[in-house]
């Protein structure tokens, strides 16, 4: 395992005995080094300007500057690194909130390691990873919305076709490896497209291509 290829995690949580096990869990993975630990939002902030971390395991509850907020500014930055909501609150608020503040990914803190473990290689190589009670209530939210909009048809109008069933797919949940077989395409290639659909929607990262794909009504419903 060469140096380029570790993940470098920072671990915020204002638990530190949750720190602690995480720590232990995460460092027992060749791939994965923890490079720094945060007990608020501040001083996650402070961690992100500092640079170095590639994935940043983010709670959501904690006392000063909580971890929405704290994610908000973080993503806010060209060279910020993802955002891993790891939460016991299983609310939609917290989800969503989280989401859309800019996290690439958000897991209750009693999904199993191997789930978590995954989750953040995921989201380094670019996928979303999301709690699958999130994903089911995702849908159901936007089940109950209001129809797309004409605005919704005019700003997925500047995507191909192909892009636009791979915006479909991205919405279902299904990642670059899936993408590519399911299109008979290359990894490089699925990146291309995720690459230019996210320009022409002005998206910032992937959960926000499976946000947009659910409240313009293409999957849900």
């Amino acid at each position: 395992m060469t140096e380029a290829a570790v993940i470098r995690v920072a671990i915020t949580d204002d638990q530190e005995l949750v720190r602690m096990g995480l720590r232990m869990m995460l460092e027992a993975q060749p791939d994965i080094d923890v490079v720094a630990e945060a007990d608020d939002g501040h001083a996650a902030v402070e961690l992100a300007e500092a640079g170095g971390i590639d994935i940043m395991l983010m709670d959501v509850r904690m006392p000063g500057l909580d971890g929405i907020a704290a994610t908000d500014r973080i993503t806010s930055r060209d060279d910020a690194p993802k955002i891993l909501v790891l939460t016991t609150f299983d609310l939609d608020e917290y989800a969503f909130g989280a989401l859309r503040a800019g996290a690439s990914g958000f897991l209750l803190k009693d999904a199993r390691p191997p789930e978590l473990l995954g989750a953040i290689r995921a989201v380094h190589s670019g996928d979303a990873a999301l709690a699958p009670r999130v994903t089911a209530r995702m849908i159901e939210q936007f089940v109950s919305a209001p129809e797309r909009t004409t605005a919704d048809d005019e700003r997925l109008a500047v995507l191909t076709p192909r892009e636009r069933e791979i915006l479909v797919a991205i919405g279902a949940g299904l990642t670059n490896d899936e993408l590519a077989e399911k299109f008979f395409l290359s990894i490089s290639t699925v990146k291309t497209h995720i690459g230019r659909i996210l320009q022409k929607l002005g998206a910032r990262d992937r959960v926000q291509l499976v946000i947009l794909a659910y409240e313009a009504g293409l999957v849900g419903r």
